[in-house]
């Protein structure tokens, strides 16, 4: 299997372009697709169910430390350019927004892998702009395509510090379920372990 290069980045200067981004003048909304649905882990006041258009859930990113190891790269989903994305929203409050914002870098952006973007969420209750983690196809840590081998050796395989791929494939899949929300590829990929 290849070993993409570690793609480690300074996260630092992208949380203060965030911050500065949000202003903390007001309360802020970021935007889950994946373990943030099913395992938030900071406050929020409000949340509602939206779509992203111009970006889709995709499990195609290397994860060498959450969902497998150096040796047995897991996965991990990212939210790559193209098609829309049926998640969700949750509002921040101003009173603890860089808190969050820093318990949330903590999480997402220890190497910082991903790119955050302010994207235009739609809800039942208007538009919003929220805060969401997206992944370049040009990071090193962007799988590209895998066929069906290559998954089913992966989701068998691979267990990092939080767990194996596979299950947290399957709570995200039920967390989806839970809101209602059908995700085909996910789907299609779980079909692929061992029963």
């Amino acid at each position: 299997m290849p070993h993409p290069p570690d793609s480690t980045r300074d996260p630092a200067p992208m949380l203060e372009a965030v911050l500065r981004e949000w202003g903390g003048e007001e309360d802020f909304w970021v935007f889950g697709y994946a373990s943030l649905i099913w395992r938030p882990e900071f406050e929020f006041v409000e949340r509602r169910m939206a779509r992203v258009h111009g970006w889709h859930r995709a499990l195609k990113m290397w994860s060498r430390i959450n969902r497998g190891t150096p040796d047995c790269p897991g996965l991990v989903f990212a939210l790559l350019s193209g098609g829309s994305c049926q998640g969700v929203v949750f509002r921040v409050s101003q009173a603890i927004g860089h808190e969050v914002m820093h318990k949330l870098w903590q999480r997402e952006m220890i190497t910082g892998v991903y790119d955050p973007k302010w994207l235009n969420c739609q809800t039942d209750d208007g538009p919003v702009k929220a805060l969401a983690f997206t992944l370049s196809r040009r990071s090193p840590n962007f799988t590209g395509d895998l066929d069906a081998d290559h998954y089913r050796q992966i989701l068998c395989d691979s267990c990092g510090r939080f767990g194996t791929t596979l299950d947290y494939a399957q709570q995200t899949y039920n967390g989806l379920r839970q809101l209602g929300i059908q995700d085909h590829e996910l789907e299609r990929v779980l079909h692929l372990a061992p029963a």
